[in-house]
């Protein structure tokens, strides 16, 4: 029984050691909420820059990229340490940015200066500022690295950027405020959202042609209130999920089909999403409610509501 016992709490002690790190950042509280995937508590709060919205893992999950929006800087935190070993140049007004494939290029969408400003994250240099649409704020690079796309909300157009060229090549227009781009896991897809058009554009990558337009109906809902913004795409090319702003759910989409499944009723104004690594759950934060969502994928459940600071934005999981 000892034997048995033991073995129990060495069990529980390795599912613990292992457990994965919700990273939250609370715009209003100028802090990121940590959250035990295990526990799905709480367990610590670190003060960051002053609006801390996109939050961004490096791909060796060793440091975590903070748009500190109104310091007008890119915090740069060792995870291992949780301290701030850095600051990245970033432009006026970061919002949103994603890493390419060599681990080492940041692109910045600057809001305030309808700019991309990509950073060598290695030498904390400017390597290039390209000028896009007002009001910049989406970002995304292509699973093979030779795209980076950006949304601006005013212009309403999607921006296309040679990463071998650091140049604007191309735009395509969507529906009005484009807010979030994601590729599919196999680059062939881009899946775009728009705020106050309230439709989700998916585009063929090669063609550049839409290959569905989205629209949301809710029962109960005005559709003055479905406002997607963030997007999640799982890596089997199962699931789509969008983040439906005041409408308070988060869509389920087919995505081979383009078929919307589901409505998944979350806290209010429902901004980004995350997968854990295993990609098992999803988390939803909740401005206004300040909490996280926690979703189970295979039962398309929503199993918990987590309490963090104010006005939650962005998060990332770590394993």
């Amino acid at each position: 029984m000892r034997r048995t016992l033991l073995s129990c709490a060495l069990l529980l002690a390795a599912g613990h050691a292992t457990a994965s790190t919700a990273w939250v950042s609370n715009e209003k509280d100028n802090s990121l909420s940590l959250i035990d995937m295990q526990t799905l508590q709480v367990t610590d709060t670190l003060p960051v820059g002053q609006r801390p919205r996109g939050l961004l893992l490096s791909h060796d999950n060793k440091l975590l990229y903070i748009c500190a929006s109104d310091s007008d800087r890119v915090q740069v935190m060792d995870v291992a340490t949780r301290k701030i070993i850095k600051e990245l140049p970033s432009g006026k007004d970061p919002e949103q940015f994603a890493l390419h494939p060599n681990n080492r290029w940041l692109y910045v969408s600057n809001e305030d200066d309808a700019l991309v400003t990509v950073i060598d994250t290695e030498t904390s240099k400017v390597l290039s500022q390209i000028n896009v649409g007002v009001e910049p704020e989406g970002m995304a690079v292509s699973p093979d690295g030779k795209w980076a796309v950006n949304t601006s909300e005013t212009t309403n157009m999607l921006h296309w950027i040679d990463t071998s060229t650091q140049t604007l090549t191309d735009s395509t227009l969507v529906d009005q405020r484009p807010r979030f781009v994601e590729f599919s896991a196999d680059g062939s897809q881009l899946w775009a959202s728009a705020e106050i058009g309230g439709t989700v554009t998916i585009l063929d990558v090669a063609s550049r042609k839409v290959l569905k337009t989205l629209n949301f109906q809710i029962k109960g809902v005005h559709p003055d209130k479905v406002q997607p913004v963030g997007v999640k795409l799982s890596a089997d090319g199962k699931y789509g999920f969008v983040a439906l702003g005041p409408a308070n759910h988060v869509a389920v989409i087919d995505a081979r089909t383009f078929e919307i499944l589901d409505y998944l009723l979350v806290g209010r104004r429902v901004w980004q999403m995350a997968f854990t690594p295993d990609q098992k759950q999803l988390l939803a934060t909740n401005g206004v409610s300040g909490d996280v969502s926690v979703i189970d994928v295979d039962s398309l459940k929503v199993t918990k509501s987590v309490k963090v600071g104010r006005y939650p934005w962005g998060v990332v999981v770590t394993p």
